[in-house]
């Protein structure tokens, strides 16, 4: 089983920059289908972005291209950078990652990561107005 552990989470001013990390084993973090996701306050769950074995990364379109995901395989750490947070983002973020096939035709996408097996505990975000 793959173990995943979040950080970096806080409480910022609406407008600041948050950029939380996912440790990962190194299997996962060169091999595996990973992504982010957080769980809102109303308990409604939002997938963030899926993050390809390529590192290609495909994200939510309500993000308005704040959120930057990335892998750096030296660290085995999956980072989730987020800018221009707003009240709506607080909630707990969570990384994920399976086995899915990867590339254009593969299924590492949006859609798989609520069905990534493996996940983390999540790390807390909160953003004030």
């Amino acid at each position: 089983a793959e173990q995943l552990v979040e950080s970096g989470g806080g409480s910022v001013q609406e407008g600041g920059s948050l950029k939380l990390s996912c440790v990962a084993s190194p299997h996962a973090i060169r091999n595996l289908c990973m992504g982010w996701y957080r769980d809102l306050p109303t308990k409604r769950r939002e997938v963030i972005a899926a993050i390809d074995i390529d590192s290609t990364a495909t994200y939510a379109t309500f993000l308005e291209d704040r959120f930057t995901a990335s892998r750096d395989m030296t660290k085995n750490t999956l980072y989730l950078e987020m800018h221009n947070l707003k009240p709506e983002d607080t909630g707990v973020y969570s990384c994920a990652t399976d086995y899915r096939p990867g590339g254009e035709h593969g299924s590492c996408h949006l859609g798989a990561v609520e069905s990534l097996a493996f996940r983390g505990r999540g790390t807390q975000v909160t953003v004030s107005s």
